[in-house]
């Protein structure tokens, strides 16, 4: 441009990009694939602005907040708010390598008072809480939140968390990656709840998520009598169903899956669009009311959230339709389960309800359980709504995770292989080693 008569050669500095509407695209972001294959949800800078600002006002993020973020996408979403940002030493593409020390290290790195890591890595900071010396303990008693999603966060283990951050706040926010976040639970809220979950006891069916945050409305769509969700949509307590979710800081789109994208809407009498989650829940009474202004009206104020598995993992039998959330809870307040999946086996309206779980000490062989823990188990089960009868119960070294959280469970894969092991196929489960060579041989032996 120099040899041009009036011309300029460009510099960066005198570039002018082009300043983006709200309702521009703005980020892909993908679902870990741990519910389904992985989906590009379609943000706009608006609603990704929302998200932003949901997370400030509920959890008092902004300019000047310092934050340690053991999960990738919340250390991207801290520089969006403000606030300093840090990640601990660990692997992030394995959120259990988190431990203690690495936690405490970067709290006092950047003074931080907000921490949000994924269940399986609070339970490596607590199992490394040992080797904590008094500077990491003294900088852990500096975090004033802590937050914790990805999976249901069993009680017990929030327990243990607060004890090592004893100045914080412990929040388990509900969401997903078209959506977060939706609503929030608080320990003390979960401990008020009762030892089970339920006010007065007992256990539970399902997790307490909590109560929608300021401008999100949710609802449930009630299942039929095969468990498929309808197309209602129903906003008063004490109705299951597929939970939908409406706020101005949801997806705008899947990216090129149109009709992915059909499914996942549900249009009211009004014409306002829903979120289908996918999941299933039951809407209580909260009693506790909501802000001025909320769109449900005054009759629908007060109320909170039970999610109780997935409308794809539901178990038919032959007694009606189970919801895994439940019965996994049950067994794992079996004192020797650390992890338990609930899935059916069989053909739709005659499944029957096998539960597969970790313990601890973990066993070195998968099968049938012990008669002793299948007995504790189906105990556990029976103090469910509608006491779910369990078929069997089958025991692993270690159930199958998303690689996002390692914490939520595969039960779909879960499900094929307590198939073949209960119809006389003694196979390894497809993700230990053993069952992972087995495929690969499988793969490489010659066709006849």
């Amino acid at each position: 441009l120099a040899g041009v008569p009036g011309g300029e050669r460009p510099t960066v500095a005198s570039l002018r990009l082009p300043e983006p509407a709200p309702a521009d695209d703005a980020a892909v972001l993908f679902t870990s694939g741990s519910t389904g294959p992985a989906k590009g949800a379609v943000y706009t800078h608006d609603r990704l602005a929302g998200v932003r600002d949901a997370v400030a006002a509920a959890y008092e993020v902004d300019h000047g907040t310092a934050l340690v973020a053991a999960f990738a996408p919340f250390a991207l979403l801290g520089p969006a708010l403000g606030a300093v940002s840090a990640s601990p030493a660990m692997d992030v593409t394995a959120p259990a390598s988190l431990t203690a020390t690495a936690l405490a290290d970067a709290v006092a790195a950047v003074g931080a008072t907000v921490v949000f890591a994924s269940p399986a890595a609070l339970a490596g900071v607590v199992a490394t809480s040992g080797r904590l010396d008094a500077r990491g303990r003294t900088a852990l008693g500096g975090v004033r939140r802590l937050l914790s999603a990805g999976a249901p966060v069993p009680v017990p283990l929030l327990r243990q968390v607060a004890a090592l951050v004893p100045g914080a706040l412990l929040h388990t926010p509900y969401g997903m990656t078209e959506g977060l976040p939706m609503t929030d639970v608080g320990l003390a809220d979960l401990e008020a709840a009762g030892p089970g979950g339920e006010a007065g006891g007992g256990v539970a069916d399902g997790v307490l998520v909590g109560a929608p945050l300021d401008g999100v409305e949710v609802a449930v769509a009630p299942l039929d009598a095969d468990g498929t969700p309808t197309d209602r949509l129903v906003r008063t307590p004490g109705t299951t169903g597929e939970v939908l979710l409406r706020a101005g800081h949801t997806k705008a789109r899947y990216d090129q899956l149109w009709a992915t994208e059909d499914a996942s809407r549900l249009v009211d009498a009004g014409g306002a669009v829903w979120h289908r989650t996918g999941d299933v829940g039951t809407l209580e009474a909260d009693g506790r009311p909501h802000g001025a202004g909320d769109p449900a009206g005054d009759e629908e104020r007060g109320v909170r959230l039970r999610v109780q598995g997935r409308t794809a993992h539901l178990v038919r039998t032959s007694a009606g339709v189970v919801t895994p959330v439940g019965v996994e809870l049950a067994a794992a307040s079996v004192p020797a389960v650390t992890r338990a999946a609930a899935v059916g086996v069989g053909p739709a309206g005659t499944q029957a309800l096998v539960v597969v779980v970790e313990t601890e000490p973990p066993t070195r062989r998968a099968g049938g359980a012990a008669p002793d823990l299948a007995a504790a188990v189906r105990r556990a089960a029976a103090g469910l709504p509608g006491a779910p009868a369990v078929a069997a119960v089958l025991v692993v070294p270690r159930l199958p995770v998303d690689v996002r959280h390692e914490s939520k469970v595969d039960r779909t894969l879960v499900a094929a292989w307590a198939a073949d092991r209960l119809a006389g196929r003694p196979v390894a489960p497809p993700w230990s080693r053993a069952g992972r060579l087995r495929a690969v041989l499988g793969a490489r032996r010659p066709r006849r």
